[in-house]
């Protein structure tokens, strides 16, 4: 049985995640999904675009998922992020982690986002009305 499902994806299709992370192991299953907000700094987004390097972008993710399958008793890790232009309330990116208990999948999955969006070479740019402005210029 697959532990990780890591993957870089024109779009996210979040209905299919239960599915995937569900175990008869786990008595937990957390799901954080990022979705495309309509304001940022008090100016309306018209939408996002994201780009990568595909194949670090998949290394950086497959180590993140294996760190925290180390840290915690997990029985099963998703991470998956949309790449190209994405609308508001569009789904951009999907982490979930399923373990026998509660705690360690709450805590697992805030680790991925958090860790993902600070370690992996994806980069957003933010469309506006009348302007765009590229953002997240790490890692």
């Amino acid at each position: 049985m697959e532990k990780l499902t890591i993957e870089i994806v024109d779009n996210i299709e979040t209905a299919s995640v239960f599915n995937e992370l569900s175990h008869p192991q786990s008595g937990g299953i957390c799901v954080f999904v990022g979705s495309v907000r309509e304001f940022t700094d008090n100016e309306e987004v018209v939408a996002l675009e994201f780009e990568t390097y595909k194949n670090m972008a998949l290394k950086e993710m497959e180590k993140i998922a294996l760190e925290a399958l180390e840290k915690w008793t997990l029985n099963k890790v998703v991470i998956r992020h949309a790449v190209g232009t994405k609308k508001v309330e569009e789904p951009v990116v999907v982490v979930g982690a399923s373990s026998a208990h509660r705690t360690a999948c709450f805590e697992a999955s805030r680790f991925l986002i958090d860790t993902l969006k600070e370690k992996v070479p994806i980069w957003k740019k933010e469309i506006f009305k009348n302007k765009s402005v590229w953002v997240s210029a790490h890692p």
